[in-house]
């Protein structure tokens, strides 16, 4: 594939698409996204979908072209929670989480231009996540490194909270955002070698 656009500006998506060998170029949704459920897998595909033709409408795509929009949620007791507010939702976040299962969805949403027009593909992908139980002290200095704040749920699994997993049920990388060997998958499906 010559024109592969991710649709994301996060680093983590795009070095997972870097590790899977696909040659791609960033372009970032800029619009607000407006989910209408509280259903999780609704939600991350209506999120991913949205980012997807955001792009895909933004400009005069070649013939071929392929656009990939994702969006990760977590949820807890069937809740989603959202990116922290503060350093204090961060803690309190953390606190739910420890000790504790939570899910994290992630939505892609793929559009191919096709004979003029965009063809799509949205699917979804969950993975459970056990904690370890963490103390407040070992919470709150890792909320102190300001690392949790940009994070749906709090955290990031490749990062310095990661030391606490005790388990996970399904794909790692569904958790840091982008079920790639999914993706692979999905696209061979509709006669796409995302690798070229």
């Amino acid at each position: 594939m010559d024109n592969i656009i991710l649709a994301s500006a996060s680093p983590r998506r795009k070095e997972l698409l870097q590790l899977a060998g696909v040659s791609f170029t960033v372009l970032p949704a800029t619009g607000e996204e407006q989910i209408s459920t509280d259903i999780p897998w609704e939600a991350v595909e209506q999120l991913s979908f949205q980012k997807a033709q955001m792009v895909a409408e933004s400009h005069f795509w070649e013939e071929g072209t392929l656009v990939i929009g994702a969006d990760t949620i977590v949820v807890y007791q069937e809740k989603i929670l959202g990116k922290p507010k503060d350093a204090k939702d961060a803690v309190q976040t953390l606190l739910c989480l420890q000790g504790n299962t939570h899910q994290v969805y992630t939505g892609v949403t793929v559009f191919k231009k096709q004979a003029g027009q965009w063809l799509t593909n949205t699917f979804w992908e969950c993975t459970d996540v056990t904690f370890y139980p963490v103390s407040l002290e070992e919470i709150q200095a890792y909320v102190k490194t300001g690392e949790p704040m940009d994070k749906a749920g709090s955290y990031g699994i490749q990062g310095a909270f990661g030391i606490y997993v005790k388990e996970i049920k399904g794909d790692y990388n569904n958790v840091i955002g982008l079920p790639v060997g999914r993706l692979l998958y999905e696209t061979k499906k509709m006669g796409i070698n995302l690798k070229g």
